[in-house]
């Protein structure tokens, strides 16, 4: 019997030998593990190797990967999830946000008036104040005289008579200016819809009854102004580029969808690739505004990152505004401005002859659309260029925002394979004033359609549209799955039938997310094989009570088996 015995362990070692793996250079357990992986979809531990994931399953099955060099991260407690992916944001604008007047949490015009106040009181005779973030809508003392729904610059102008100041609206669709940067400008009770040859077609200078400019300009009537402003220099660029990556990392994203980038800043991303710099993983839009940029990259072709670290294969196309500003694109006229539907910001034959370009030669296209005119007149588009390309098979074109669809529509994202981009967090945002734009049947029917959308076969790509919110995944998350304010209203949200499940939000920061990228395959979930990308927080956002998910924080952030930052 004892020889039998010495020959079954004898056995049992040698199975054990055979079955030990090559030690993992980082094995991280001792926490709740989402893996997005439909057919596991927990894990006890998880095993990687390079920047590749190794292993995903039991406590006891990944203790075969451990070595003397095996780096352990015990998650004590806390949950991790793949790593959160931006699918719709500004990273320049981001950085640039930190560096310049931050509007987003004033409260009032006065509180802005003072904010310019202080800082003119720093400047430089002449020298440029811009800043942004506010908003109208969510000001808790109203200005003293408004019209078209703003405010008028005469206080701004009277705090600031030695500067320009230039103050985009938290959506980028609006901004507004003071006397001096509009006399810079010349912009004045004379001036007409062209200046300096500056076309203010698909735009909006907001006047008085009198004529006079208010200060308040709209779309394309931005650039009046804008255009006046000095250049960043390199210097700025790549100061702002350091902080926005900084404020990815502390809030847990790993890869961000860049909607609408230049060339000089596609320049200076490749550079802090070069230098290692660039630790988020980035899939980049191409700004639509420069055609030369377009074409260019048309000819060239998509720039695919074997290192996954910057691909550049989308164009960003912007086609109308935004509803706080009224500029979106609507088919029957705002509620609040009777006679007025918002406008286009670009040719809808631009739309098609780029979505007609972009599928010869391998490009996505993602087009901002906020309203419901704007999302059809879009999708048209998309359905005629499909139609016309159909050795096309796996387009993933995408519209960003698809913030109000008309219910004919809706349908028709998840028939043409079009992916909506949606921000969760403008509902909590800006659904508490979007009534008054839109009224009751309207928003009802059509505006923050998630569920109908995903009931439908469609995907979404969740986001947070920053600097216009906050990059916090945590808040957006919240939002898809309460429809509340932040403030935790209405008792059982707005429209509740529309609110996603936390599998379903996860997954639009996740897996559909990544797709949204044509990178499904390498991240977006815990599998063997995939990134080493990973989101900690310190709660688990699945199973905790509603009412305490917006007190989870990131605890840490894993790009490539590289932890880049902990609390």
């Amino acid at each position: 019997m004892r020889k039998y015995a010495t020959f079954a362990l004898v056995l049992m070692l040698l199975a054990q030998c055979t079955t030990r793996q090559t030690p993992a250079d980082l094995l991280i357990k001792g926490g709740t593990i989402y893996t997005m992986d439909a057919a596991h979809p927990q894990a006890e531990a998880v095993a990687v190797t390079g920047d590749k994931i190794v292993f995903a399953g039991s406590a006891q099955d990944a203790a075969r990967y451990a070595g003397a060099d095996t780096k352990v991260i015990d998650l004590q407690g806390k949950t991790m999830m793949p790593g959160f992916i931006e699918g719709h944001a500004h990273l320049m604008g981001i950085g640039y946000n930190e560096l310049n007047l931050d509007l987003m949490n004033i409260k009032s015009f006065e509180e802005m008036i003072e904010k310019v106040k202080e800082a003119a009181s720093k400047a430089k005779p002449g020298q440029w104040i811009v800043g942004r973030g506010w908003h109208q809508d969510k000001w808790t003392v109203k200005p003293d005289k408004v019209v078209k729904g703003f405010p008028v610059h005469t206080k701004l102008s009277e705090v600031s008579p030695n500067n320009p100041v230039f103050l985009w609206h938290a959506s980028g669709h609006a901004a507004f200016a003071n006397a001096k940067a509009m006399e810079i400008a010349g912009v004045s009770l004379v001036t007409k819809e062209n200046i300096q040859g500056k076309n203010t077609e698909g735009g909006e200078i907001i006047r008085d009854e009198m004529g006079n400019p208010t200060g308040l300009f709209n779309e394309q009537a931005m650039t009046l102004v804008s255009s006046h402003i000095p250049q960043a220099t390199v210097e700025t660029d790549a100061q702002a580029l350091d902080l926005a990556i900084k404020a990815c990392l502390r809030n847990g994203i790993t890869s961000f969808h860049d909607a609408g980038v230049s060339r000089e800043n596609i320049d200076l991303y490749h550079q802090f690739k070069n230098e290692g710099k660039l630790s988020v993983r980035m899939y980049v839009m191409l700004t639509g505004w420069d055609r030369d940029l377009i074409y260019e990259w048309l000819r060239k072709g998509p720039e695919i990152d074997s290192a996954h670290i910057l691909t550049i294969r989308s164009i960003k196309l912007n086609c109308d505004g935004a509803l706080g500003s009224r500029g979106a694109w609507l088919l029957e006229p705002y509620t609040d401005r009777p006679g007025f539907s918002g406008m286009a910001t670009l040719s809808m034959d631009t739309v098609l002859k780029t979505s007609r370009e972009a599928l010869k030669h391998g490009f996505q296209v993602c087009s901002h659309a906020i309203g419901d005119r704007a999302n059809r007149e879009i999708l048209d588009r998309y359905e005629t260029a499909f139609r016309e390309n159909p050795s096309v098979k796996d387009h993933r074109f995408r519209i960003e925002h698809a913030q109000h669809i008309d219910p004919k529509d809706q349908p028709r994202f998840a028939t043409l394979g079009v992916i909506p981009a949606m921000q969760a967090i403008h509902m909590s945002s800006d659904r508490p004033w979007a009534i008054e734009r839109l009224g009751e049947k309207r928003i009802r029917e059509g505006a923050y359609k998630w569920q109908t959308l995903l009931k439908s076969g469609a995907r979404i790509v969740n986001g947070t549209d920053a600097p216009v919110e906050p990059v916090n995944p945590i808040p957006c998350f919240y939002a898809a799955v309460t429809r509340k304010t932040l403030k935790g209203e209405p008792e059982g949200g707005y429209e509740p039938e529309e609110k996603m499940t936390r599998e379903q939000a996860l997954r639009s920061y996740t897996l559909d997310a990544a797709y949204g990228a044509f990178e499904e395959n390498i991240k977006g979930s815990i599998e063997p094989g995939k990134l080493a990308d990973f989101t900690v927080f310190t709660q688990d956002l699945m199973t905790m009570p509603e009412s305490a998910i917006l007190k989870t924080e990131v605890a840490m952030t894993i790009i490539g088996g590289k932890v880049v930052f902990s609390r």
